[in-house]
């Protein structure tokens, strides 16, 4: 049988998966447009400022956007938020004080979020007098009696929660999973701050952590909500008092969020928003794909197409080193950009082993477009995420289908 008659076959039995992600992308897509239409965006939002950057309307008005798209009080979002590591960075500084207990209810934090947590003399949490505890997930779920009896027998200022997987073998968590711990959290102790590291799951389901609880949202616009426009950023959703807070940290106490221009405008910020439902839809589906036709030539992925997704990561397992890398390379040669290149596994900065990316993209690391990585280490998972139209996934399905 001919490749494409394969990929067919398997399109055909994806097709009950597929009619649902279109219908998450229907739904958002009615938000993000109703949101769009109660601001009322105009061409004149798109206009870029320059110096302090006072009054900045195009900035401000794109900020109550993205807070009623969130079910959220209020938001921050920002050009001069550089990644999402940054901006998860700024929040948590924002909210914790010296002698106050950060608890991460899903393990370990991303690794590039180590040494803001740890370290002496370096500016990390940690130094500030900030004290940093973990309770690790039970089978993916919230370890309920664990993070309950801790916050009984602590004053907790932040609860944090990482939606995605990092470089972890779990999977991503569902906003429904969220609802009722959020609730025991807040019945036990009302002032902590619930903030969740949202990156790669926006628009993945039809809510998002602040519809069900969570203070604080954070994520980065070269991933889902950029809708592959955007071109640097960040964004930080949640209550007024949350951001109030955090917005001190953004630039100082006595200025807020009021200065901080950007002259080359915001219209990619808004139209990427726009697409970004459709566009997440489309990594969906080219990720099920993906992990079906990877599947059928004997590999372990994570999680199965016959489940929910809850971000736009789908892992692949290999057997080693190599066969990881010949991956990763081939995603590189299928890019519409750097397609030349050649990835090799080199010591990035925040990583704690080498690291290999394939990212032939518009926007540089963009990873809501065609792109994987991996830390070269035990075991071999390959974090494949992205892609902007289906049918470039589709292409890499075939080509998959001939090499394995």
């Amino acid at each position: 049988m001919k490749e494409i008659e394969q990929i067919e076959q398997i399109e055909e039995r994806l097709a009950p998966t597929f009619k649902e992600i279109e219908k998450v992308a229907f739904f958002n897509q009615k938000k993000v447009l109703k949101a769009f239409q109660e601001i009322g965006v105009t061409t004149s939002h798109f206009v870029g400022t320059s110096g302090y950057g006072y009054t900045d309307k195009g900035r401000d008005d794109f900020a109550r956007v993205m807070a009623k798209v969130f079910g959220a009080e209020d938001a921050l979002c920002s050009p001069h938020l550089t990644c999402g590591t940054h901006t998860i960075a700024t929040a948590l500084y924002g909210l914790l004080r010296p002698n106050d207990t950060m608890l991460s209810i899903t393990g370990e934090l991303y690794d590039t979020l180590h040494d803001t947590l740890f370290g002496q003399d370096n500016g990390s949490l940690e130094s500030l007098g900030v004290k940093i505890k973990f309770i690790d997930l039970k089978n993916n779920e919230f370890d309920e009696k664990a993070i309950l009896d801790f916050i009984k027998k602590n004053k907790v200022r932040v609860v944090f929660v990482q939606k995605s997987r990092g470089y972890s073998s779990r999977k991503a968590i569902s906003v429904d999973k969220m609802k009722p711990i959020f609730e025991k959290i807040k019945a036990l102790s009302p002032s902590s701050f619930i903030v969740v590291d949202n990156c790669y799951g926006e628009f993945v389901e039809t809510k998002e952590p602040t519809e069900v609880g969570a203070d604080v949202c954070v994520g980065s616009f070269i991933k889902n909500v950029g809708g592959s426009l955007a071109p640097t950023g960040g964004y930080i959703v949640g209550t007024k008092e949350a951001i109030s807070k955090i917005e001190n940290r953004f630039t100082c106490p006595s200025l807020g969020r009021e200065t901080g221009s950007y002259e080359p405008g915001y219209r990619l910020f808004y139209q990427g928003l726009f697409l970004a439902p459709h566009v997440v839809s489309q990594a969906l589906k080219g990720g099920c794909l993906i992990g079906e036709v990877m599947k059928s030539k004997g590999f372990k992925i994570i999680p199965e197409t016959n489940e929910k997704c809850f971000d736009i990561i789908r892992s692949v397992v290999f057997e080693n080193e190599e066969q990881l890398i010949d991956f990763v390379r081939l995603i590189q040669k299928l890019s519409p950009v750097d397609s030349s290149f050649v990835p090799t596994p080199y010591p990035m900065a925040g990583y704690t082993t080498n690291v290999i990316m394939a990212a032939g993209t518009f926007v540089e690391g963009a990873s809501l477009e065609l792109s994987c990585d991996s830390p070269i280490k035990k075991p071999y998972i390959a974090y494949f995420q992205g892609g902007i139209t289906y049918e470039q996934l589709k292409i890499l399905a075939l080509e998959l289908m001939k090499k394995y």
